[in-house]
C-alpha cells in the first residue's frame, strides 16, 4: 500500500496528466451545456424573442452599457496591480490598461484565455523589457484577483441567498450556505496566513519567484475583483425582465456561477455554457425574454469589446511594424540627401533602425 500511491501518481502523469484531464473536463462541460441548451431552446418562438428585445427599456440598455464600460475600466487595474506587485513600476498605467483590456477581450472570445491572453500580454510588455517569467507572474496575480473577488462575492451571496445557487448545483440550501461559509473562512485564513511574515508570501524558487501582496494590499486586490463583478452583475440585472421581481444579490450569485462555468469550459466567449447556466438557474423568467436579455448582454460585454480590442491591436501592430519603420527610413533618407550625416553613419543607423523594428 505504501508504494501504491507513488505508482498511481507516476501512472497518472505518464498516461493521463493534468493537461489531458483539463481538456477532458472542458469537453464534458461544453457537451453537457450544449445538450442542455438545445433541450431548453426546443420550441422557442423567435417572434417572442424579438418582442422581448423590444420590451427592454432603452434607458436600461444605456445604463447597462455604462456598467459594462465601468467594469472594463476596473479590469484595467488587474494588470496595473500585478505590475506594481512584481516591482515593474516603469510600465505606465496606459500600457497596463491596454494589456488588460485586449488580453481579456480577445482571449475570452477566442477561448483558452490562459494561453491567448498570455501571448497578447507578452507582445505588449516585451517592448518594456519584461520577459516570459514576468508575464507569467502578471497572469498569475491577475488570476488571483479574479478568483478572490469571485469567491468573496459568491460566498456572501450564497450565505444570504443559498436558494439562488440550488437551481444550478442541485444542492440543498443548507449545503450551499455551508459552502459559502467555507469560502469566507478560506479568505480569512488566507489573510491571516499573509500576516505571518514576508517569507511565507514567497512562492516559487530560483528564476520563478513571486511575492504575494501583503494582507492590506490583498484587501485592495479583493476590492478590485468585487467592483469588476459588481458592475458586470449590475449590467445583467438592468437587462432582465422586471417581472417576476428578483433581488440583485440572487442574480449576482447565478451570474457568477454561470461565469465560472463558462471560464472553466474554455469555450470561446463561454458560448453555450454561460447561456445554458443562466437559463437553467432562472426558470421564473420566460425563455424568450431571458434569451433576449442574454443577447443584449453578449453584444455589450462580448461583441463590442472584442471588436474594439481587435481594432486597437491591429492599429498598434500596423503603426509599430509598418508606419514607424517607414517614417524612420524616410527620416534617414532625407538626412542623407541633405548631407547632414556621413554615408557610413547613415547606413549603420538605417540598419539599426530596421533591427529594432523587426524586434518589435
Amino acid at each position: 500500500m505504501h508504494g501504491l500511491l507513488p505508482a498511481l501518481k507516476r501512472g497518472f502523469k505518464r498516461w493521463i496528466g493534468w493537461r489531458r484531464l483539463g481538456i477532458a473536463a472542458s469537453v464534458m462541460i461544453i457537451a453537457f451545456a450544449v445538450t442542455t441548451l438545445v433541450r431548453t431552446l426546443h420550441g422557442i418562438d423567435r417572434g417572442a424573442i424579438l418582442t422581448g428585445l423590444a420590451d427592454i427599456p432603452r434607458g436600461n440598455i444605456g445604463l447597462a452599457a455604462i456598467c459594462v464600460l465601468l467594469a472594463f475600466c476596473t479590469l484595467t487595474f488587474y494588470d496595473f496591480f500585478a505590475l506594481r506587485t512584481i516591482g515593474k513600476k516603469h510600465v505606465p498605467y496606459r500600457i497596463a490598461a491596454l494589456s488588460s483590456f485586449t488580453s481579456y477581450s480577445i482571449g475570452h472570445n477566442i477561448g483558452a484565455t490562459v494561453f491567448t491572453g498570455g501571448a497578447i500580454r507578452f507582445r505588449i510588455y516585451s517592448d518594456y523589457g519584461l520577459n516570459a517569467i514576468d508575464v507569467a507572474k502578471i497572469c498569475f496575480l491577475s488570476g488571483l484577483t479574479f478568483w478572490l473577488g469571485n469567491i468573496f462575492v459568491l460566498s456572501i451571496g450564497m450565505a444570504i441567498h443559498p436558494d439562488a445557487a440550488s437551481y444550478m448545483d442541485q444542492l440543498p440550501s443548507s449545503i450551499n450556505r455551508l459552502i459559502a461559509f467555507g469560502g469566507l473562512a478560506s479568505i480569512a485564513a488566507y489573510l491571516i496566513w499573509l500576516c505571518m511574515g514576508e517569507k511565507r508570501r514567497e512562492l516559487g524558487q530560483k528564476g520563478w519567484k513571486v511575492v504575494l501582496p501583503s494582507a492590506p494590499l490583498t484587501l485592495v486586490q479583493i476590492l478590485i475583483g468585487v467592483v469588476d463583478l459588481g458592475f458586470c452583475a449590475l449590467a445583467m440585472y438592468l437587462l432582465v425582465p422586471a417581472t417576476p421581481p428578483i433581488d440583485f444579490l440572487s442574480l449576482a450569485v447565478v451570474f457568477i456561477l454561470a461565469t465560472l462555468l463558462g471560464f472553466a469550459s474554455h469555450a470561446p466567449g463561454s458560448i453555450g455554457v454561460f447561456d445554458a447556466a443562466m437559463l437553467v438557474a432562472l426558470p421564473e423568467f420566460g425563455r424568450e425574454q431571458l434569451l433576449a436579455t442574454l443577447l443584449v448582454f453578449r453584444i455589450l460585454y462580448f461583441v463590442i469589446p472584442f471588436g474594439l480590442a481587435i481594432s486597437i491591436m491591429g492599429t498598434r501592430e500596423l503603426w509599430m511594424n509598418v508606419v514607424k519603420p517607414w517614417q524612420e527610413r524616410r527620416r534617414l533618407a532625407e538626412a542623407c540627401a541633405q548631407g547632414n550625416l556621413p554615408k557610413q553613419v547613415t547606413a549603420m543607423e538605417h540598419e539599426r533602425s530596421l533591427r529594432q523594428a523587426s524586434k518589435r
